[in-house]
Protein backbone atom coordinates (compact mmCIF):
# COMPACT_ATOMS: atom_id res chain seq x y z
CA UNK A 1 0.00 0.00 0.00
CA UNK A 2 1.29 3.45 -0.94
CA UNK A 3 2.58 5.58 1.93
CA UNK A 4 1.96 8.88 0.13
CA UNK A 5 -0.71 9.51 -2.50
CA UNK A 6 -1.00 12.78 -4.40
CA UNK A 7 -4.29 12.78 -6.27
CA UNK A 8 -5.25 15.28 -8.98
CA UNK A 9 -3.41 18.14 -7.24
CA UNK A 10 -3.41 21.59 -8.86
CA UNK A 11 -1.94 24.80 -7.53
CA UNK A 12 -2.71 28.22 -8.98
CA UNK A 13 -1.28 31.65 -8.26
CA UNK A 14 -3.86 33.85 -9.93
CA UNK A 15 -3.92 32.80 -13.58
CA UNK A 16 -0.63 30.92 -13.32
CA UNK A 17 -0.83 27.16 -12.87
CA UNK A 18 2.20 26.02 -10.86
CA UNK A 19 0.81 22.46 -10.77
CA UNK A 20 -1.78 20.99 -13.08
CA UNK A 21 -3.60 17.84 -11.92
CA UNK A 22 -0.58 15.98 -10.56
CA UNK A 23 -1.15 12.42 -9.38
CA UNK A 24 1.52 10.09 -8.02
CA UNK A 25 2.14 7.59 -5.26
CA UNK A 26 5.21 6.75 -3.19
CA UNK A 27 5.71 3.36 -1.59
CA UNK A 28 7.19 2.88 1.90
CA UNK A 29 10.97 2.71 1.83
CA UNK A 30 11.42 4.25 -1.60
CA UNK A 31 13.84 6.93 -2.67
CA UNK A 32 11.67 8.95 -5.03
CA UNK A 33 13.28 11.74 -7.08
CA UNK A 34 11.28 14.65 -8.46
CA UNK A 35 13.05 16.07 -11.51
CA UNK A 36 12.34 18.52 -14.28
CA UNK A 37 13.59 21.74 -15.86
CA UNK A 38 13.68 24.98 -13.91
CA UNK A 39 10.17 26.23 -13.19
CA UNK A 40 8.61 22.78 -13.58
CA UNK A 41 6.80 22.92 -10.22
CA UNK A 42 9.02 20.62 -8.17
CA UNK A 43 9.30 22.78 -5.07
CA UNK A 44 5.61 23.69 -5.35
CA UNK A 45 4.79 19.98 -5.15
CA UNK A 46 6.84 19.51 -1.97
CA UNK A 47 5.21 22.64 -0.56
CA UNK A 48 1.76 21.14 -1.14
CA UNK A 49 2.74 17.86 0.51
CA UNK A 50 4.22 19.64 3.56
CA UNK A 51 1.30 22.13 3.61
CA UNK A 52 3.32 25.27 3.09
CA UNK A 53 0.83 25.71 0.25
CA UNK A 54 -2.75 24.50 0.18
CA UNK A 55 -3.57 22.95 -3.21
CA UNK A 56 -6.22 24.69 -5.29
CA UNK A 57 -7.74 21.29 -5.95
CA UNK A 58 -7.01 17.62 -5.30
CA UNK A 59 -5.94 15.64 -2.24
CA UNK A 60 -2.76 14.55 -0.48
CA UNK A 61 -3.00 11.37 1.58
CA UNK A 62 -0.28 10.17 3.94
CA UNK A 63 -0.57 6.72 5.50
CA UNK A 64 -4.29 6.55 4.68
CA UNK A 65 -5.03 9.94 6.24
CA UNK A 66 -6.03 13.01 4.22
CA UNK A 67 -3.59 15.81 5.13
CA UNK A 68 -4.61 18.26 2.41
CA UNK A 69 -6.03 20.82 4.80
CA UNK A 70 -4.13 20.06 7.98
CA UNK A 71 -2.18 22.84 9.65
CA UNK A 72 1.52 22.75 8.79
CA UNK A 73 2.64 21.72 12.29
CA UNK A 74 0.12 18.88 12.32
CA UNK A 75 1.51 17.54 9.07
CA UNK A 76 4.95 17.51 10.70
CA UNK A 77 3.56 15.71 13.73
CA UNK A 78 2.09 13.03 11.45
CA UNK A 79 5.62 12.05 10.41
CA UNK A 80 6.70 14.30 7.53
CA UNK A 81 9.84 16.48 7.73
CA UNK A 82 11.63 18.51 5.09
CA UNK A 83 14.63 20.62 4.19
CA UNK A 84 14.55 23.71 2.02
CA UNK A 85 16.24 24.79 -1.18
CA UNK A 86 17.73 27.78 0.62
CA UNK A 87 19.30 27.02 4.00
CA UNK A 88 16.84 27.88 6.78
CA UNK A 89 18.96 27.39 9.91
CA UNK A 90 19.00 29.61 12.99
CA UNK A 91 22.50 30.80 12.21
CA UNK A 92 23.14 32.44 15.58
CA UNK A 93 22.45 29.18 17.41
CA UNK A 94 24.72 26.18 17.82
CA UNK A 95 24.46 23.05 15.74
CA UNK A 96 23.19 21.19 18.81
CA UNK A 97 20.46 23.75 19.47
CA UNK A 98 19.36 23.75 15.82
CA UNK A 99 18.93 20.00 15.95
CA UNK A 100 17.08 20.18 19.26
CA UNK A 101 14.54 22.40 17.52
CA UNK A 102 13.83 19.48 15.24
CA UNK A 103 12.44 17.65 18.29
CA UNK A 104 9.91 20.34 19.24
CA UNK A 105 6.96 18.51 17.67
CA UNK A 106 7.54 15.65 20.12
CA UNK A 107 7.83 17.79 23.25
CA UNK A 108 4.97 17.61 25.73
CA UNK A 109 6.26 19.60 28.71
CA UNK A 110 4.09 22.60 29.65
CA UNK A 111 5.34 26.18 29.79
CA UNK A 112 5.61 26.31 33.59
CA UNK A 113 7.51 23.02 33.88
CA UNK A 114 9.85 24.04 31.08
CA UNK A 115 10.44 27.45 32.68
CA UNK A 116 11.44 26.00 36.03
CA UNK A 117 13.18 23.04 34.38
CA UNK A 118 12.52 20.28 36.88
CA UNK A 119 10.99 16.83 37.01
CA UNK A 120 9.32 15.87 33.75
CA UNK A 121 10.98 18.74 31.85
CA UNK A 122 14.45 17.43 32.70
CA UNK A 123 13.57 13.86 31.83
CA UNK A 124 11.98 14.88 28.54
CA UNK A 125 14.97 16.99 27.50
CA UNK A 126 17.28 14.08 28.28
CA UNK A 127 15.28 11.79 26.00
CA UNK A 128 15.26 14.30 23.15
CA UNK A 129 18.94 15.09 23.66
CA UNK A 130 19.75 11.40 23.27
CA UNK A 131 17.99 11.33 19.89
CA UNK A 132 19.83 14.45 18.74
CA UNK A 133 23.19 13.05 19.82
CA UNK A 134 22.45 9.94 17.75
CA UNK A 135 21.76 12.12 14.70
CA UNK A 136 24.94 14.13 15.30
CA UNK A 137 27.00 10.94 15.38
CA UNK A 138 25.18 9.51 12.36
CA UNK A 139 25.94 12.59 10.21
CA UNK A 140 29.48 13.05 11.51
CA UNK A 141 28.79 16.42 13.17
CA UNK A 142 30.56 15.71 16.47
CA UNK A 143 33.40 18.14 15.82
CA UNK A 144 31.04 21.08 15.17
CA UNK A 145 28.23 20.33 17.61
CA UNK A 146 29.05 23.41 19.73
CA UNK A 147 29.81 25.67 16.77
CA UNK A 148 27.46 28.45 15.72
CA UNK A 149 25.64 27.24 12.59
CA UNK A 150 26.24 30.45 10.65
CA UNK A 151 30.02 30.08 10.98
CA UNK A 152 30.13 26.70 9.25
CA UNK A 153 31.02 26.13 5.58
CA UNK A 154 28.06 25.93 3.20
CA UNK A 155 28.22 22.16 2.73
CA UNK A 156 28.31 21.59 6.49
CA UNK A 157 25.30 23.89 6.95
CA UNK A 158 23.37 21.77 4.46
CA UNK A 159 24.22 18.68 6.52
CA UNK A 160 23.06 20.43 9.71
CA UNK A 161 19.75 21.27 8.06
CA UNK A 162 19.37 17.63 7.08
CA UNK A 163 20.13 16.72 10.70
CA UNK A 164 17.41 19.02 12.01
CA UNK A 165 14.84 17.35 9.74
CA UNK A 166 16.17 13.92 10.68
CA UNK A 167 15.93 14.74 14.41
CA UNK A 168 12.15 14.78 14.06
CA UNK A 169 12.40 11.05 13.20
CA UNK A 170 9.95 11.32 10.29
CA UNK A 171 8.66 8.42 8.26
CA UNK A 172 8.74 10.55 5.11
CA UNK A 173 11.69 12.90 4.52
CA UNK A 174 11.31 15.62 1.87
CA UNK A 175 14.61 17.05 0.58
CA UNK A 176 14.62 20.11 -1.67
CA UNK A 177 17.92 20.14 -3.59
CA UNK A 178 20.01 18.79 -0.69
CA UNK A 179 23.20 18.82 -2.81
CA UNK A 180 22.82 22.19 -4.51
CA UNK A 181 25.98 24.31 -4.37
CA UNK A 182 28.16 21.53 -2.97
CA UNK A 183 31.56 20.47 -4.23
CA UNK A 184 32.17 16.88 -5.32
CA UNK A 185 33.35 15.65 -1.91
CA UNK A 186 30.43 17.28 -0.07
CA UNK A 187 28.00 15.86 -2.59
CA UNK A 188 29.38 12.34 -2.14
CA UNK A 189 28.97 12.65 1.63
CA UNK A 190 25.38 13.81 1.23
CA UNK A 191 24.57 10.94 -1.14
CA UNK A 192 25.93 8.45 1.39
CA UNK A 193 23.87 10.10 4.13
CA UNK A 194 20.65 9.87 2.09
CA UNK A 195 21.29 6.22 1.25
CA UNK A 196 22.05 5.39 4.90
CA UNK A 197 18.95 7.23 6.12
CA UNK A 198 16.88 5.16 3.74
CA UNK A 199 18.59 1.82 4.36
CA UNK A 200 19.48 1.97 8.06
CA UNK A 201 16.68 4.15 9.43
CA UNK A 202 13.99 2.89 7.06
CA UNK A 203 12.78 6.35 6.07
CA UNK A 204 11.05 7.00 2.79
CA UNK A 205 12.88 9.79 0.96
CA UNK A 206 11.43 12.16 -1.63
CA UNK A 207 13.99 14.55 -3.10
CA UNK A 208 14.42 17.21 -5.73
CA UNK A 209 17.81 17.00 -7.42
CA UNK A 210 19.36 18.43 -10.59
CA UNK A 211 22.36 16.10 -10.76
CA UNK A 212 21.11 13.36 -13.09
CA UNK A 213 23.99 11.07 -12.19
CA UNK A 214 22.91 11.15 -8.55
CA UNK A 215 19.24 10.73 -9.46
CA UNK A 216 19.84 7.70 -11.67
CA UNK A 217 22.19 6.08 -9.13
CA UNK A 218 20.11 6.33 -5.96
CA UNK A 219 16.45 6.57 -6.96
CA UNK A 220 14.11 3.61 -7.11
CA UNK A 221 11.33 5.85 -8.46
CA UNK A 222 11.48 9.01 -10.56
CA UNK A 223 8.71 11.51 -11.31
CA UNK A 224 9.29 14.08 -14.04
CA UNK A 225 7.49 17.43 -14.13
CA UNK A 226 7.43 20.04 -16.88
CA UNK A 227 5.49 23.31 -16.74
CA UNK A 228 3.46 22.00 -13.80
CA UNK A 229 2.44 18.76 -15.50
CA UNK A 230 3.63 15.22 -14.85
CA UNK A 231 5.21 13.88 -18.03
CA UNK A 232 6.80 10.65 -16.75
CA UNK A 233 6.68 8.35 -13.74
CA UNK A 234 8.68 5.16 -13.29
CA UNK A 235 12.08 3.65 -12.60
CA UNK A 236 15.35 5.12 -13.87
CA UNK A 237 15.52 2.89 -16.94
CA UNK A 238 12.01 3.82 -18.04
CA UNK A 239 12.38 7.55 -17.43
CA UNK A 240 15.75 8.04 -19.12
CA UNK A 241 14.44 6.41 -22.32
CA UNK A 242 11.23 8.46 -22.43
CA UNK A 243 11.22 10.78 -25.49
CA UNK A 244 8.95 13.25 -23.71
CA UNK A 245 11.48 13.58 -20.89
CA UNK A 246 14.35 14.10 -23.32
CA UNK A 247 12.33 16.70 -25.18
CA UNK A 248 11.57 18.58 -21.95
CA UNK A 249 15.27 18.83 -21.15
CA UNK A 250 16.83 19.17 -24.57
CA UNK A 251 14.14 20.47 -26.93
CA UNK A 252 15.13 18.01 -29.66
CA UNK A 253 13.06 16.94 -32.69
CA UNK A 254 11.33 13.55 -32.76
CA UNK A 255 13.88 11.80 -35.02
CA UNK A 256 16.72 12.93 -32.79
CA UNK A 257 14.73 11.75 -29.77
CA UNK A 258 14.40 8.28 -31.22
CA UNK A 259 18.13 8.07 -31.83
CA UNK A 260 18.90 9.47 -28.38
CA UNK A 261 16.62 6.92 -26.70
CA UNK A 262 18.73 4.11 -28.20
CA UNK A 263 21.94 5.55 -26.80
CA UNK A 264 21.33 5.59 -23.07
CA UNK A 265 24.80 6.67 -22.05
CA UNK A 266 24.69 9.59 -24.47
CA UNK A 267 21.25 10.55 -23.19
CA UNK A 268 22.42 10.63 -19.56
CA UNK A 269 25.38 12.83 -20.46
CA UNK A 270 23.17 15.19 -22.43
CA UNK A 271 20.57 15.39 -19.67
CA UNK A 272 23.24 16.12 -17.06
CA UNK A 273 24.65 18.86 -19.30
CA UNK A 274 21.19 20.31 -19.78
CA UNK A 275 20.71 20.53 -16.00
CA UNK A 276 24.14 21.92 -15.15
CA UNK A 277 22.89 25.50 -15.12
CA UNK A 278 21.04 24.65 -11.84
CA UNK A 279 18.44 26.87 -10.13
CA UNK A 280 15.13 26.37 -8.35
CA UNK A 281 11.51 26.33 -9.30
Amino acid sequence: MAQLVVEDVSLHFGAVAALDRISLSVEPGEICAIIGPNGAGKTSLLNCISRIYRPTRGHVTFENSDITRLARHKVASRGIARTFQNIALFKGMTVLDNLMLGRHIHMRTGLIEAGFYFGRAQREESRHRAVVEEVIEFLGLESVRRNTAGELPYGMQKRVELGRALAAMPRLLLLDEPMAGMNVEEKEEMVRAVLDINAEWGMTVMLIEHDMGVVMDISSHIVVLDFGKKIADGDAGTVRRDPTVIRAYLGEEDETLRRAAQEIDAVETAVAAGMSSGGGD
